[in-house]
């Protein structure tokens, strides 16, 4: 199948990649409901690969170059990725297969599964699909972001209208949290903190108007390109905000996979008054 920005194109490939997360979904509910046994075969319980991670990897790659071929597209995956050079090709897919492996381990099952294709660096179709509630969560550049669920409804997602900071609520993880990301979000006058495994449950939840803010601070290691890429379509198109500190749009596929600093995700509307207060809390902690 042959690549472009054409909207009907666009949509086409959404539908496409759906199917495959749907399909990956399946596969990793296939091991956390013991039907194939789950395994850790990489790292440990700190950084664990596991045979679902694995597999699930396997069957998005597959039916993704089967449809797509390997000339016209690059393929950027948590499982696959090596070396530090950019892909050359315009097209990138970039897929995390099953994002939250930690929770997928402790069965919160706040998991999921990411598939974005970049253009260029930014993304233009995504789904993000979170197999334990039978949601997939779609969107395609310009065309607004949709939950497909499994019961066959398909809903608009639109983020909160909330406007004052002490009327949002803030997304963060149980396990990557340090001194430093504590006392920034201690800074902040939200309303209330909810604690949310996985960066496509997080923004799930922000595109359900169940909280407003995502904030990502690099520490000793930092959040990778396809943790992003997936999820950022699916807030922007919803009517948020995703961007660096300097409220530039985040670029993916530039060699080093890593997202470095601080990454704001919001409803939009204090998007600027939070970049401002994170900027002069971060210069304060040094």
């Amino acid at each position: 199948m042959k690549l472009d920005l054409n909207p009907d194109s666009l949509k086409d490939i959404l539908n496409k990649i759906a199917f495959v997360a749907s399909g990956a979904s399946e596969i990793l509910l296939s091991f956390s409901q013991g039907i194939n046994p789950l395994e850790i075969q990489e790292g440990d319980l700190s950084s664990p690969v596991t045979s679902a991670d694995l597999a699930a990897n396997d069957f998005i790659l597959e039916q993704l170059q089967t449809v797509f071929g390997l000339e016209q597209c690059g393929y950027l995956s948590e499982e696959t990725h090596s070396g530090s050079e950019p892909m050359p090709q315009d097209w990138v897919w970039i897929i995390d297969p099953l994002d939250g492996t930690k929770d997928f381990l402790q069965k919160t099952g706040e998991f999921a599964v990411h598939i974005a294709l970049a253009y260029r660096g930014r993304p233009v179709v995504a789904v993000v699909a979170i197999p334990e509630r039978g949601e997939l969560y779609c969107a395609a550049k310009n065309q607004g972001a949709h939950l497909r669920h499994s019961t066959g409804r398909s809903l608009p997602l639109q983020v909160s209208p909330k406007a004052s900071l002490n009327q949002l609520s803030l997304v963060i993880s149980r396990n990557h949290r340090d001194e430093k990301f504590q006392h920034l979000i201690e800074s902040l006058p939200l309303a209330s903190k909810h604690y949310i495994g996985s960066v496509g449950c997080k923004i799930a939840a922000l595109v359900q108007k169940q909280a407003d803010i995502y904030i990502s601070l690099s520490g000793k290691s930092a959040p990778k390109d396809w943790d992003f890429a997936a999820p950022e379509l699916i807030l922007t198109e919803a009517g948020g905000k995703f961007t660096y500190l300097d409220g530039n749009p985040i670029l993916y596929n530039r060699g080093d996979v890593c997202q470095w600093g601080a990454i704001l995700g919001s409803n939009g509307k204090c998007h600027q008054e939070l970049l401002q207060k994170i900027s002069e809390t971060i210069e304060k902690l040094g």
